[in-house]
């Protein structure tokens, strides 16, 4: 398995040498860069995208957990604080693991493996030749339904629950939109709205802040509106 890229982020300079020196004595992990504060975090992500964030979760501007939530495909995260409150915000997210500090080695290696065998089972799944990518199956109706990703116009979150709108029926699963964002296949989906997943190949007009599917609408957010100009507009 490849090295796993990462990014540190904390507003404390000592924690951030601290958990530098820890990276740099771990063999699998590739420090990409090093910075105090989400803004800061922002910009070195579109230089450079990376797989895993050591994430602060109480930082100035913006906090770590306000970061994430507006990422729309952030990179998987383990979230570093002082305070245990944090906890359950930051699992609620989906995060790898929940750093408290002061943090010692042994602790942040548990996690570090972690992640470790979070991309090396996604690789495996990736490198597997199984017809997986094509198609998911969900229960919908009470009973497991085979949905081709071939056939899905757009997605719509409504709280634990999503509607998948198909070229000749709809769907009502239970899931969230995040969990659904890691199903789908890469490239072949985009989050247009924090309620909306649209099938790229399937929009074929855009007027304003809304894609045109067939005869649906999928609004698109004014945070999201750029990134999905960019994916579809190329």
């Amino acid at each position: 398995m490849n090295k796993i890229s990462c990014i540190i982020t904390d507003d404390e300079p000592f924690a951030r040498k601290g958990l530098e020196g820890y990276v740099a004595k771990t063999g699998f992990l590739d420090l990409k860069g090093s910075c105090e504060d989400a803004l800061q975090l922002g910009d070195l992500l579109q230089r450079q995208p990376v797989d895993l964030l050591f994430l602060d979760i109480q930082m100035p501007h913006l906090t770590g957990v306000e970061f994430i939530r507006a990422l729309p495909r952030p990179p998987k995260v383990i979230f570093t604080t002082a305070f245990e409150q944090y906890a359950l915000q930051g699992f609620e997210l989906d995060v790898l693991d929940y750093l408290l500090k002061p943090i010692s080695y042994d602790r942040f290696l548990k996690a570090a493996w972690k992640a470790r065998d979070y991309f090396a089972l996604r690789e495996e799944k990736k490198d597997s030749s199984t017809p997986a990518d094509t198609y998911m199956f969900a229960k919908a109706n009470g009973k497991l339904e085979k949905i081709s990703f071939d056939e899905i116009l757009y997605l719509e979150g409504m709280e634990n629950y999503m509607a998948v709108y198909l070229e000749n029926k709809k769907l009502i699963i239970h899931t969230t939109i995040k969990a659904m964002l890691e199903k789908l296949p890469a490239g072949r989906f985009i989050q247009t709205h924090k309620s909306y997943i649209a099938a790229i190949d399937k929009v074929q007009t855009i007027e304003g802040n809304i894609l045109h599917i067939l005869n649906h609408r999928v609004p698109v957010s004014k945070n999201l509106r750029e990134n999905v100009l960019d994916v579809l507009v190329k």
